[in-house]
């Protein structure tokens, strides 16, 4: 399974970029796309059309301000989406917060998932956790993963100040 990373700007390419190095070290194959949910719906709604063709199982979609792009992207597909709410510097509320809000409060019955604020890299953990349901090679390779990340925390726990 494959997993579609959508972002609304070139400005959300450093944020989004966490997302496409996590999906890298499990092997995970993916393609990312600027789309605008609102400046180019028909190419939104192609690209989307191809993911459900194609074999992706998960689509990751990252937004600032009103961050609207995961609900229409959930609101067009069945596939989960995972949204990244993007600190956009430009909004009256600041810091991300606006994006995080319009990400968690969707409607009823049309779910987005959602990770921290610029926290793309998360995002591409979820979708890994997501893929590893029924892949015993996804699910082993997340769990050495997870002994590895342990292990670099065992000589941190002692430290001289």
């Amino acid at each position: 399974m494959k997993v579609g990373i959508i972002f609304g700007s070139q400005s959300d390419l450093e944020v989004m970029k966490g997302a496409s190095d996590c999906l890298k070290k499990f092997g995970i194959e993916y393609s990312a796309h600027i789309l605008s949910a609102h400046r180019a719906p028909e190419l939104l709604a192609e690209i989307l059309t191809k993911f459900e063709q194609e074999n992706y199982g998960v689509i990751i979609a990252g937004a600032g301000l009103s961050a609207h792009l995961p609900g229409v992207v959930a609101s067009k597909t069945t596939l989960p989406v995972i949204g990244v709410p993007i600190n956009a510097g430009k909004s009256a509320i600041g810091n991300g917060i606006d994006a995080l809000y319009s990400i968690v409060q969707m409607p009823k019955s049309i779910p987005v998932a959602s990770v921290g604020i610029n926290n793309s890299f998360n995002a591409g953990m979820l979708a890994v956790q997501m893929l590893a349901i029924g892949n015993a090679d996804l699910q082993a390779k997340l769990a050495n993963f997870r002994t590895n990340m342990k292990e670099g925390f065992k000589d941190t726990i002692n430290v001289a100040l």
